[in-house]
């Protein structure tokens, strides 16, 4: 007897989701192909007509590698129709954001926000006539009090990729649809694997597969997995903007998709114990990682997420200047200094989530400090950080 889909965990559906459908390899081929032949005008015709996935008509509209792709993506958000692919995270936010919303519409955006999302919503959605309005992640009666008659969509992101705060996510999404907006949700933090937001009441969930699912830190690609109505919506706008991956990174993502499930539970093991160390350092006021028991957020965590990353910040003491905090990061050596995260590499990287924030406060008592975990051991990990507060304490 085979096993249905939705009977297999999300490790197995990552092992055999997407599959080449030769039976003589395991992987789909790379299909280079900008222009797809018919043998006949009745064929084309109806591929004219047949705009889904497997149904070819133009390189524009994907081909088989991309879509064993968003096959594999969409098998591990139970309830999805399907999955849009975008050249970047912050494309997949905007193609989200313009399928959800149209001139005189209200969008709702988490204060938390990534910053190019806050950019997306003040200015090109601004310009077309789309009024955004920011409310702090953690008030969920202040949000339900600022939805209104022409709210139609709200962003959200749980953890914020800068401050960690975890959102109540099922009773803000109740309370918008409700009210009849969409819920939109960046879940790159997570992943399918660690959150299940179409189960938590989000219509869309967005990834930038250029983090955990690429993993190795050479692709950027990101992805809108959807419930209903809401893929065809997001396709139909992919399309008339001309959105399109190349055969080649689908096919990176493809592998990297592969293995995400014992990378993302090697770098939360790894975050955590690096987490537990600086939670006992007397530089360091606050550790915010959700995944750490009396963490902020902890509780809300537990409840609604099945998982982690290695994606954390933690609070300098207040005495540590910026000069200080620099000359920390400077002197990690398995540490890189640069944006982005989820690859194989740990990352470090000073943030002010308070410069940007508008509807709600920053109230942490020092400086910032955020940490992406890798595939490193995090002993040697640790003794990194340790060389880093000593030359800190230097000047």
């Amino acid at each position: 007897m085979t096993a249905r889909r939705d009977d297999l965990r999300a490790e197995t559906l990552l092992a055999t989701s997407g599959r080449s459908n030769d039976p003589n390899v395991v992987n789909p081929p790379i299909y280079r192909a900008s222009t797809h032949l018919y043998p006949d005008c009745a064929a084309l015709r109806a591929g004219q007509l047949s705009n889904r996935d497997g149904a070819f008509f133009y390189g524009r509209r994907g081909g088989p590698t991309q879509w064993a792709l968003a096959q594999a993506l969409t098998a591990l958000d139970p309830g999805a129709a399907g999955t849009v692919l975008y050249p970047s995270g912050s494309a997949a936010i905007a193609g989200a954001l313009l399928a959800a919303l149209a001139p005189g519409d209200v969008l709702l955006v988490t204060d938390n926000a990534y910053e190019p999302t806050r950019t997306i919503a003040t200015g090109m959605l601004a310009r077309l006539g789309v009024e955004a309005r920011f409310f702090d992640p953690l008030d969920v009666a202040g949000f339900a009090a600022q939805l209104c008659e022409r709210t139609t969509a709200v962003l959200l992101e749980s953890p914020g990729s800068l401050s960690m705060e975890v959102c109540d996510i099922p009773a803000l999404a109740a309370a918008a649809r409700a009210h009849g907006a969409a819920v939109l949700i960046d879940n790159t933090w997570a992943s399918p694997l660690g959150f299940k937001a179409l189960d938590h009441g989000c219509d869309i969930s967005i990834q930038a597969l250029t983090k955990h699912v690429g993993g190795h830190s050479d692709l950027m690609m990101g992805s809108c997995t959807a419930a209903g109505p809401w893929h065809g919506k997001l396709r139909a706008v992919s399309q008339q903007l001309g959105q399109i991956v190349s055969p080649d990174e689908a096919a990176l993502a493809l592998r990297g998709l592969r293995t995400l499930a014992v990378r993302l539970e090697r770098e939360t093991a790894s975050a955590l114990a690096v987490a537990r160390w600086l939670a006992g350092r007397p530089e360091v006021a606050q550790v915010l990682c959700p995944m750490l028991p009396g963490a902020p957020g902890h509780d809300l965590w537990l409840r609604d997420f099945s998982g982690g990353c290695g994606l954390f910040s933690f609070i300098l003491a207040n005495d540590i200047d910026d000069a200080a905090r620099c000359r920390l990061i400077d002197a990690l050596e398995l540490f890189g200094i640069g944006y982005s995260w989820g690859g194989f590499e740990s990352l470090a990287l000073p943030v002010d989530p308070g410069r940007i924030r508008t509807a709600s406060r920053w109230a942490a008592p020092g400086l910032a400090v955020r940490l992406s975990i890798g595939l490193e051991d995090p002993d040697d990990l640790i003794a990194d950080l340790e060389r880093g507060f000593v030359a800190m304490a230097r000047g």
